[in-house]
């Protein structure tokens, strides 16, 4: 994909045989980006870390160690890592990419899950989680986000022991880390006691099934002291629709105490788990650590780096980058464009569209007037946009990546993605800042229909 650079010129990049693409999502450590490999044309996620950062953080043989478990791990719940490369600066983790967008996207559109479809979902999450435990990679972070899914709505698990670095093991052999979103983390992590990585992990899960199965979580609070006494307590109750044999098995899953919390391999026994559960079936091929072992070995060899390298390309004037369909494709939930250009602006995810007819540099400059009384710092880039709020929110200011891509002549769509801070304050951010974009926001006939009370037809 391009990013135009100069009126006659633009580049792209590449580094080994892949082609990078529009930024995914952005962390502390690292920034994931769509790829395609120029080879065969299959489409990847690279997730891209900051040797620099990794090395102030004495983070390299952790990370080598995350890395080599997640290269062992072959199922069909878990998001797959290809290969690893690394070039001076940074290190390139190539992974499979899910084209189905996340498990809750689901929830926020559907409302709760029916159980026995709960259960499908849950049934793969536990199978995912149990086989990783088996071979010792713990998540510490699982939530929403980390669940997607693929094509064909099956489960998979991403971000499996790479999300909550850096780690550490003390003697007691217990985490020490306190990481995660607060309402899926279990008691012994708040209280930062130490813990086993698989009973925290369950814990995750068990609020996961309470949030497909009720619409909404068991523990929340917006003051923080707050929330971490309902965890503690575990100060829940079930819906009234959960059958009597969920309730059960919620609640032993939400055991503040983990020494009394059920274990995995029990909760894989329980009837209610147990019912139409079909285990995945997988073969373990034959998977080789030379790539990792070859950009950690301790000279960081320069014959095994690559090099990520610009490619100029012919272009006409600064124009915003063109979409073609396969990347069109790559922001849609599978093949169902439909979902592509949001109506419903209530749902809250890490990121949100909209498309328009207005010229780019005037969608530009109306985000720009509709941000800055928003108390947002705006920063330019050709077709980019950085919006940077001044105030501190719950997890420290909000930012805003923006970007306009051409889908069509004169039909443009603006991608909204948050960068930093949290993701409900992004939420609301967005519900006002689109009070001021409503001139450049296309609406569909149907919709001016709708808006203005007339009976729209459904195509």
């Amino acid at each position: 994909m391009a990013s135009r650079s100069s009126n006659t010129t633009g580049s792209r990049t590449r580094v080994g045989k892949y082609e990078l693409g529009r930024t995914l999502g952005e962390g502390t450590f690292a920034k994931v980006k769509f790829a395609r490999n120029c080879d065969t044309e299959e489409h990847v996620a690279i997730k891209i870390l900051d040797k620099e950062k990794l090395l102030k953080h004495k983070m390299i043989t952790q990370i080598k160690r995350e890395i080599s478990t997640m290269k062992l791990i072959r199922h069909p719940n878990v998001i797959r890592m290809y290969e690893v490369m690394a070039s001076k600066t940074k290190i390139y983790i190539v992974l499979e990419f899910v084209t189905g967008g996340e498990l809750f996207d689901k929830i926020a559109s559907k409302g709760r899950l029916k159980e026995d479809e709960a259960r499908k979902y849950f049934q793969q999450l536990i199978c995912a989680v149990d086989y990783c435990h088996s071979r010792g990679a713990f998540h510490r972070d699982l939530k929403p986000e980390n669940l997607l899914l693929d094509a064909n709505g099956v489960l998979k698990v991403s971000d499996f022991g790479l999300s909550a670095l850096p780690q550490q093991v003390r003697e007691d052999g217990l985490l020490h880390t306190t990481c995660g979103t607060p309402n899926y983390v279990a008691p012994e992590v708040i209280n930062n006691k130490g813990y086993d990585g698989a009973k925290a992990d369950l814990w995750s899960c068990g609020v996961i099934l309470f949030v497909l199965m009720a619409g909404y979580l068991p523990f929340e609070d917006n003051n923080l002291m707050s929330l971490y006494k309902k965890i503690n307590k575990a100060d829940f109750s079930c819906p009234p629709w959960f059958s009597s044999s969920a309730k059960k098995l919620i609640k032993r899953i939400l055991d503040p105490n983990p020494v009394r919390r059920i274990t995995i391999a029990e909760v894989m026994e329980n009837e209610w788990f147990k019912k139409g559960y079909k285990p995945p079936t997988f073969e373990q091929a034959d998977v080789s650590l030379d790539d990792v072992n070859a950009i950690f070995n301790e000279s960081w060899d320069s014959g095994n780096l690559v090099v990520e390298r610009r490619e100029e390309v012919p272009m006409g004037p600064i124009v915003p980058v063109t979409m073609n369909a396969f990347e069109l494709i790559s922001t849609s939930k599978g093949l169902n464009l439909s979902s592509l250009f949001e109506k419903q602006m209530g749902l809250v995810k890490r990121e949100t569209r909209f498309t328009s007819r207005c010229p780019a540099n005037e969608i530009i400059s109306k985000i720009e007037e509709a941000a800055v009384p928003l108390g947002f710092d705006v920063k330019k880039n050709n077709f980019k946009l950085k919006l940077q709020g001044e105030k501190t929110g719950r997890k420290g200011h909000l930012s805003v990546a923006t970007e306009i891509f051409q889908v069509a002549p004169s039909l443009y769509m603006v991608e909204l993605r948050k960068s930093g801070g949290d993701t409900l304050e992004f939420h609301k951010f967005y519900n006002n800042l689109s009070t001021g974009l409503k001139d450049i926001v296309w609406k569909s006939a149907d919709e001016t229909k709708e808006e203005n009370g007339e009976a729209g037809t459904s195509a």
